[in-house]
């Protein structure tokens, strides 16, 4: 009665609303609000709102939950899920939920909690069907009808022989239109992609990706098996390797948040603007070792910036594409050369027309042509600088096992910056009485 009572107060209608739908709007609600909800649902509906919730709603209904309930909501989730939560509970919380827990669950969840969560390991499920390569397919039909209710992945069976080591896969569409004589091994795929559980998560995501995979095995060093990872799973992996791509771009930490307390957002925001700082004192040197030339020109000084800020701009397009392509493998160290001599080209070309255009306006703006051939020069060279930087730098981190999208945009901003400053002040010296 209470529970009808809950759905009743906060207007929820399960037949209306999706889950994913519900799980996003707790994001919004207070907390006595949440705790409805987690009355007013039964504990399969809770299950799923729970897998669909952020971090921060999923602790907060752990919290609101005794042990007992969460052991049985827990009942309806898959291991990988159950283990994402428990990863984010404090020790004492954990420890308490895991002694609750079954014997084989717990051993089980224990041993996944030791992996790394960014490992093959620590993204897998333990939920799949594996058979005996013996087996008549009469007799695994039976075993599948028998296994599947509690199983979260059924499109691949993995065939494994007597000593229970994984020898290939079988299609679950291949075994239902067999012959009930044959055995497993007849329709058995023995060329077959795995993983070991320490396989780091994008690596996985590249695998599943490149050879168009609904799910990867991971396989212990004795090929044995340890749990699958579906591709719903490396959908996530995906999502969250190009959100730490991004924010590293922007030399923030993934940890932070919109929830990150003033003093955490501190810790994470500002060892990189020291960083950024540093480097900004190089152009800053740069630019004073020109002093005298830009105290005869100021035009110089108004101008100089244009060739820094469009060269920063064409690197950025550079480092974008170049980080993108090694996150997904296509880059072939053989071929970065052709790589470097294609940038030099479109540095050469695209510099060319935008110094053209600048040219043409800064000499109409000042009344000097030199002005302008100056710039466009300068362009020229900056644009070749940048895209020549764009492409070394973030394929020189990734050789040195550095993660290209962390460090690329410092030592591209210091590159444009410093350089650009250098060529267009270098010029201006050179065409100084032309200027004056």
């Amino acid at each position: 009665m209470e529970n009808v009572e809950e759905k009743k107060e906060l207007n929820i209608d399960l037949n209306d609303i999706k889950y994913v739908d519900l799980a996003l709007q707790l994001s919004d609600y207070e907390d006595k609000d949440i705790q409805r909800v987690c009355n007013g649902l039964d504990d399969e509906a809770l299950s799923k709102v729970l897998e669909e919730c952020e971090v921060r709603i999923q602790k907060k209904i752990i919290g609101f939950v005794s042990n007992k309930r969460a052991i049985d909501v827990f009942g309806y989730m898959s291991k990988d899920d159950i283990v994402d939560i428990l990863g984010e509970l404090n020790t004492g919380r954990r420890k308490e939920l895991i002694n609750a827990m079954k014997h084989g669950d717990k051993t089980e969840i224990s041993r996944l909690l030791g992996y790394k969560d960014d490992s093959a390991g620590g993204i897998m499920t333990t939920e799949y069907i594996a058979l005996y390569k013996r087996l008549t397919i009469s007799q695994a039909i039976k075993v599948i009808k028998e296994i599947t209710p509690k199983t979260e992945y059924i499109e691949t069976i993995y065939v494994m022989n007597n000593n229970k080591k994984i020898i290939g896969t079988a299609d679950l569409r291949n075994i239902l239109v067999a012959d009930e004589n044959m055995t497993m091994e007849d329709i058995t795929n023995t060329n077959f992609i795995y993983v070991e559980p320490e396989t780091d998560q994008e690596e996985v995501a590249k695998l599943v990706s490149k050879y168009d995979l609904n799910a990867i095995p991971v396989l212990n060093s004795r090929k044995m098996m340890l749990g699958i990872i579906t591709v719903d799973d490396i959908v996530d992996v995906l999502v969250e390797e190009q959100t730490e791509d991004i924010l590293r771009m922007g030399g923030v930490d993934k940890e932070e948040t919109l929830d990150s307390t003033l003093f955490q957002s501190i810790r994470m925001r500002l060892p990189w603007l020291v960083i950024n700082l540093l480097t900004a004192f190089l152009a800053a040197l740069t630019v004073k070792a020109f002093e005298s030339t830009i105290a005869k020109v100021v035009a110089l000084s108004a101008t100089m910036s244009i060739v820094t800020g469009m060269g920063g701009n064409a690197g950025t397009q550079t480092v974008s594409i170049i980080i993108r392509n090694l996150a997904i493998g296509k880059v072939k160290f053989k071929e970065v050369g052709r790589l470097l001599l294609k940038e030099v080209f479109l540095g050469l070309i695209n510099g060319a027309i935008i110094g053209l255009i600048t040219g043409i306006v800064v000499a109409t703006i000042y009344h000097n042509f030199y002005l302008g051939l100056i710039i466009f020069l300068a362009m020229i060279g900056n644009l070749i600088i940048s895209g020549f930087f764009g492409l070394l730098i973030p394929i020189v981190l990734e050789k040195l096992k550095v993660d290209p999208a962390l460090s690329s945009s410092i030592f591209l901003t210091t590159a444009t910056d410093v350089l650009g400053f250098f060529l267009f002040l270098s010029l201006a010296s050179i065409f100084l009485p032309k200027l004056m």
